[in-house]
């Protein structure tokens, strides 16, 4: 990576800096998607999933810091609404799975014919 002439000490290092902490979370992303696709329970695959969404939201972040670009931050608040709905859905689904599709209010508010 060049570094401009006209930048100042300071703004070098901090570019450097948030390159390096974009590596390492690009690092804990795949270790994450490793996770998500070994984890023995279904819980460990949601969770990854998420960590991944909250990385991943972190690193559009510092793009949008190291590229200087105000439209990155509306993509990244639209990415990290969707990675939540998408966790709440997994979730819904995972929980349904569990309890056959059942719902225990259901059960309960149900009428014999006798009644």
């Amino acid at each position: 990576m060049t570094v401009p002439e006209n930048m100042t000490t300071l703004e070098a290092c901090t570019r450097y800096f948030l390159v390096g902490a974009l590596l390492l979370l690009i690092v804990l992303v795949l270790c994450s998607l490793i996770r998500a696709v070994r984890g023995p329970l279904v819980a460990d695959r949601i969770v990854a999933v998420n960590m991944i969404n909250t990385m991943v939201t972190v690193i559009i972040t510092v793009m949008a810091v190291i590229l200087q670009e105000g439209y990155l931050m509306d993509i990244c608040l639209i990415y990290a609404m969707i990675g939540f709905l998408a966790v709440v859905v997994l979730t819904k689904v995972y929980t349904d799975d569990r309890t056959g599709g059942k719902d225990k209010k259901k059960g309960s508010d149900e009428r014999t014919d006798g009644d």
